[in-house]
């Protein structure tokens, strides 16, 4: 299946680059245009319906999630190419979008633009990229928040606050609900505890991320565990009982 594509880079030289890779190693890619600022991104967006954007964030004067924010609709899929993992990164960890760090890792780009074209297969809207949206113009409080949740079926958006716990299993994550149902999620526990840090989210165990809110004690025997409302018992590592203690003291 072809794939029509954009990529909006205020570096030509960054741009030439990517159009190689591409031609090199996803010929299903097919490059329609390109620009170098974001009023020229909104235009060649506006002017060829793509099916995928390749996107840089920063940019000068308006940055690639300015230009997010300006179109009226998002029914494409996006790649975020950047030099930098801090801008917006971790809302766009948190709405499971796709990024690429310059300089670009051929199989990375590869995996992006397989999963960029499952997922148009299945739809035309851009659900994570309108969870995105909403998480960066800040228009919901934080207990409204979805995080997105890819699975093997399906990519679930789940209310922070009705997470209880994760627990980790190699480079799997299981999330466990208020609802008492499960969700096996194909991503490491260690990518969740940055995402979710900012959500009362606690790390006590190399395979456990517990939300505090839901912390009914801290029982000191048996070398110590977390006691949830669920009745759940959670380790505390040795390591994380000082970080844990000033965490809970908050």
């Amino acid at each position: 299946m072809k794939i029509e594509a954009v990529i909006i880079d205020d570096e030509e030289n960054n741009i030439d680059n990517l159009r190689q890779i591409l031609q090199q190693n996803c010929p299903n890619v097919i490059i329609v245009d390109t620009a170098k600022n974001a009023d020229e991104g909104y235009s060649i967006i506006v002017k060829h319906n793509p099916d995928l954007v390749f996107l840089d964030i920063e940019m000068p004067v308006k940055n690639g999630i300015d230009l997010l924010k300006s179109l009226p609709k998002h029914n494409f899929e996006i790649i975020f190419v950047t030099a930098f993992a801090k801008y917006g990164i971790q809302a766009v960890k948190f709405a499971a979008i796709d990024y690429l760090l310059k300089p670009i890792n051929v199989d990375e780009l590869k995996e992006a633009i397989n999963r960029a074209e499952q997922k148009r297969a299945q739809k035309k809207q851009n659900l994570q990229l309108e969870n995105l949206m909403q998480l960066l113009q800040q228009q919901q409080p934080k207990s409204e928040h979805r995080i997105a949740l890819p699975t093997a079926r399906e990519t679930r958006f789940a209310k922070t606050e009705e997470i209880i716990r994760c627990e980790s299993s190699n480079n799997y994550t299981t999330f466990y609900f208020i609802t008492g149902e499960k969700l096996l999620v194909s991503k490491p526990i260690y990518e969740y505890e940055e995402i979710l840090s900012d959500y009362h989210f606690i790390r006590c165990h190399q395979s456990h991320l517990v939300n505090r809110k839901y912390i009914k004690s801290w029982v000191k025997e048996d070398g110590g565990y977390l006691l949830l409302d669920d009745k759940t018992q959670i380790p505390v590592s040795r390591q994380k009982k000082e970080t844990l203690k000033e965490l809970l003291m908050k």
